[in-house]
């Protein structure tokens, strides 16, 4: 009977100690998922918010947007990054990244319809400095506009916290571009090993008239970050420079920007008649770049940084 007694109880304690264990993994998940509602609870009941945006306007937002037009690609894709994909209404034509912006009301591309955006009543547009006087008129019609205009990687980091400031959703915003500079520095550390014999330089073709990136462009720092030599970064921004010149830098390598929307592209590059002494053709090192990765100032541009860094040292990033 004693035995008995014991088993019983040492049975209940077992099925006590599986019950606490069941109801601590039931409860886990519902404590996390308390503490992410209660963060954005938190966020949202911070408004409103007053930022400084990248063209210096002081912008007061006066309560998290549910309405969003963005009309620049990257915008779009930090908006996306964020979380807020539902609640954007408006995109341009130029929007392919992610797939959902194909279905949402376009606004124009690279002229945007000033009225199909206002009738679309966003309580927030995310904008470029290029927009310039579309912002300006924008604003004029009542509408609280943030302006981007990253053209670095660090500022593509300030980019996608304002956005999160702007939208009540900071603590994502601060997750995405704390994974984005784990993944720079990973990239970083490897390039540091490729010994300076190795190092490649690269032709960075934006253009068959010959247009390319210099000093001052994602490209260009696209391309030092990854280890390469940009054979025009004595020039600033997007120079369109003569044969003559390329083929006196004589690139290791040669990247096309557009080889999306050109036929053939790096083919026509390696049948050019004056450029068989080239030692990137002589070589077969040319290579196309998806400038959406590589030209935009969103969340996939250390997925530019990557691919390029692939592209030049394909032994170092197996």
């Amino acid at each position: 009977m004693k035995q008995l007694k014991v088993f019983l109880v040492a049975a209940m304690v077992l099925l006590l100690s599986f019950g606490l264990i069941a109801c601590s993994s039931d409860e886990e998940p519902k404590k996390e998922e308390t503490k992410t509602e209660d963060k954005q609870e938190a966020e949202s009941a911070a408004f409103p918010v007053t930022i400084t945006d990248d063209s210096g306007e002081e912008v007061v937002i006066e309560n998290a947007p549910e309405r969003i037009v963005s009309v620049i690609p990257s915008g779009t894709e930090i908006v996306f990054a964020l979380g807020l994909g539902d609640k954007v209404v408006g995109v341009t034509e130029n929007d392919n990244y992610p797939e959902e912006v194909l279905e949402i009301e376009k606004v124009g591309a690279f002229e945007l319809n000033i009225e199909k955006i206002v009738s679309l009543e966003p309580d927030l547009v995310i904008a470029d400095v290029l927009n310039g006087e579309v912002v300006d008129q924008l604003r004029d019609q009542g509408l609280t506009v943030v302006v981007l205009g990253a053209s670095t990687i660090d500022q593509t980091y300030e980019d996608i916290l304002l956005a999160g400031k702007a939208t009540g959703t900071e603590g994502k915003a601060e997750e995405i571009v704390a994974s984005m500079k784990e993944q720079q520095a990973e990239i970083e550390k490897t390039v540091s090993e490729i010994p300076e014999e190795e190092r490649k330089t690269v032709w960075i073709e934006i253009g068959e008239e010959l247009f390319t990136a210099g000093s001052g462009t994602f490209l260009n720092e696209l391309v030092t970050l990854a280890g390469g030599e940009n054979t025009m970064a004595d020039q600033e921004g997007w120079p369109q420079v003569s044969e003559e010149e390329v083929i006196e830098k004589n690139p290791d390598v040669i990247l096309l920007t557009y080889a999306s929307y050109v036929e053939n592209a790096v083919d026509k590059v390696k049948e050019r008649e004056t450029w068989q002494g080239v030692t990137a053709v002589k070589e077969n090192q040319v290579y196309a770049l998806q400038s959406d990765l590589t030209e935009r100032a969103g969340p996939r541009i250390i997925e530019g940084l990557q691919s390029v860094a692939e592209t030049l040292y394909p032994d170092y990033f197996k």
